[in-house]
């Protein structure tokens, strides 16, 4: 009893165990890096290059190469290995053949401008392998590895001196071994901003000796050796934070050059292969290891690929916003999608993603399109905007080829005006609902007579805490309303049958702050509420009649043939069911993109063919 009560503490704590793991076979003593194989062996780089050997340690073959940062992935062949050629700083890899017993070298990726001083693999979420180039003075490249060729997918800004770096693929962690301070943990995903916490810092910010040396993935979490390789610390991950999870003294006095290698040996123990210093027989020894474990989502994410994107803005920074579908009375695919651009104004583009207008108007935030609206005898596509350079609702007239021009401005009271939407009652006309971030509504009615539109305020109405995306129900005249911080409500669009807010779906297990954009798509057999769930960089489906069941929910990821990149931090979306043709035979939906990747640039917004989603979530 007191020797399993013992057994399960040194588990729960990841205590090193005093016993050594089985000896390591005697080829592997001039390596300077390994790496584990899944039959028992092991990939060895010394200065003779790269060697694949058998568990008894028996050479298989070999890659000359003079090298550095050897890293893994699994590989329909066995292993994906990617070395850094010191002579080059071009990263090369390799597939490692075990059944065959061969080391295969694929095209070398370009060189950085940049001396690389560490580079690590990423397996993202759709199983597309990435490379991290990491330079002395804190350079970095993120590549993209899978497809016809390699890409750059963006750059990054790490610390300098950083020479070990490893990325957990499950929780999409990139740790960055800053060898005078300590270890990093940064966010992996392209998409979205960067995040980064401190796992370990050195004296007086932490208790690493020095600072941070070799380092190694454990399941849920990592081992580093200090930076003069005498000291190994362990490391969870729980809940998305870095604990410290145990030490254990290796050596009295280490030295540069450390090196840390490790293999699952069943059940909770791992099998830790390491050396102190460049010239240190390498060591092995077992470790009683146990995750915390991930908690699983309440709802899973779908993974659906855009089909397209928009040329970029003119404007970097956060420049787009908010999308709205025009269709062409004759020709779908002649159709138009509009988009803000919060500092230069209103575009226009083609299903292609290629622009065909830009109208220069101001600010503009969100946009929402009417089509075929009857105003004193005569028929108008309008779109309208809301402009915050002066806290106005702009209108737009939309020709029968798809081309917008200026016709109105209507004041508002609004201080600072945010987010809009369109509604057309049964009977005819067209309203707008536009707010302001602190939570005030005001619903007008758009007029025209006397060859001018006009604007009268019908009522105003509040929430409590910042909104923006909200959408209007032609067909049920239901208005949704989406408050940033908790979640989206439903109420009546008529300003004649004016009901109290009722919350449909608050921030929660589906839903994650901010709430933003909303859109409707009316198909054949159901109706949907489409929600950008910003603090997750997902999309939420929910039944657009009560009781509003949640039918899923998906992240848009990377087109790699097309050379697309995902989409996060979505502001606006719209949705259409129209029949565009091709790929949106079912319709599509239109996001903006907060952070354009592979390569960097400004931003845009992302076409998704509805058919994908309605794949992906199993959509009738």
């Amino acid at each position: 009893m007191i020797q399993s009560a013992i057994g399960a503490l040194l588990a729960s704590s990841a205590a090193v165990a005093a016993t050594p793991a089985p000896a390591l076979p005697s080829t592997l003593a001039n390596a300077a890096e390994l790496a584990a194989l899944p039959d028992g062996g092991w990939l060895a780089l010394d200065k003779n290059g790269l060697r694949l050997l058998d568990a008894s340690g028996a050479q298989r073959a070999q890659f000359p190469i003079r090298a550095r940062q050897l890293d893994t992935r699994s590989h329909a062949e066995g292993m994906l290995a990617v070395v850094v050629d010191s002579n080059t700083e071009r990263a090369q890899p390799l597939v490692v053949d075990l059944a065959r017993g061969t080391l295969n070298a694929l095209p070398a990726l370009p060189a950085p401008g940049f001396d690389v001083e560490a580079s690590c693999l990423y397996r993202d979420a759709q199983r597309i392998d990435h490379l991290f180039l990491i330079g002395k003075d804190g350079q970095s490249e993120q590549w993209l590895l899978s497809g016809a060729q390699y890409r750059p997918v963006r750059k990054l800004a790490l610390p300098p001196h950083i020479k070990h770096c490893r990325v957990d693929d499950d929780s999409h962690t990139l740790l960055a071994a800053e060898s005078d301070f300590g270890l990093w943990a940064y966010r992996a995903d392209a998409e979205g901003s960067g995040q980064r916490q401190a796992v370990a810092l050195r004296a007086p910010y932490g208790k690493l000796a020095g600072g941070a040396g070799a380092l190694s993935l454990l399941p849920g979490g990592a081992a580093l050796l200090d930076k003069d390789g005498a000291k190994l610390h362990l490391f969870r991950q729980r809940e998305g934070k870095w604990e410290a999870a145990g030490s254990q003294q290796l050596a009295a006095k280490g030295g540069r050059g450390n090196a840390l290698a490790v293999r699952a040996a069943g059940g909770n123990a791992v099998s830790l292969a390491y050396k102190t210093a460049e010239n240190a027989p390498w060591q092995a020894r077992a470790l009683a290891w146990t995750s915390a474990g991930q908690a699983p989502a309440a709802i899973p994410f779908a993974i659906v690929e855009p089909r397209t994107q928009t040329d970029p803005m003119e404007r970097q920074g956060d420049a787009a916003d908010d999308p709205a579908i025009w269709l062409h009375p004759t020709n779908p695919a002649a159709s138009r999608v509009f988009g803000t651009n919060k500092k230069q104004g209103l575009l226009a583009y083609d299903l292609q993603g290629k622009q065909t207008q830009l109208l220069e108007s101001g600010r503009l935030n969100n946009v929402d399109i009417r089509q075929n609206v009857l105003l004193a005898g005569e028929r108008f596509d309008l779109a309208a905007a809301t402009r915050r350079d002066d806290n106005t609702l702009m209108l737009f007239t939309i020709d029968a080829k798809g081309d917008a021009a200026e016709a109105a401005v209507f004041p508002t009271t609004l201080e600072k005006i945010y987010g809009m939407c369109l509604y057309q009652p049964s009977g005819g006309a067209l309203e707008a609902f536009v707010n302001d971030k602190d939570g005030r509504y005001q619903h007008y009615r758009i007029e025209r007579s006397e060859g001018r539109f006009r604007a009268a305020l019908l009522r105003s109405f509040a929430v409590a805490s910042q909104p923006e995306g909200c959408v209007a129900d032609d067909r049920s005249g239901r208005l949704f309303i989406g408050e940033e911080k908790l979640g989206v409500w439903s109420t009546s669009a008529s300003a004649a049958k004016a009901e109290p807010l009722r919350m449909i779906l608050p921030v929660g297990p589906a839903l994650k702050a901010d709430v933003e954009g909303m859109a409707l798509y009316h198909g054949e057999k159901a109706s949907y509420l489409v929600v950008s769930s910003q603090g997750d960089n997902s999309y939420v489906v929910l039944d657009a009649a009560a009781p509003h069941a949640v039918r899923g929910r998906f992240r848009i990821g990377m087109n790699v043939a097309a050379g697309v990149d995902g989409a996060s931090e979505t502001d606006g979306l719209d949705v259409t069911s129209a029949n565009l043709g091709g790929p949106y035979a079912k319709g599509m939906l239109v996001v903006q993109d907060g952070y354009k990747r592979l390569p960097d640039g400004p931003q845009n917004f992302k076409y998704v063919a509805w058919d994908d989603i309605a794949r992906a979530l199993n959509l009738p």
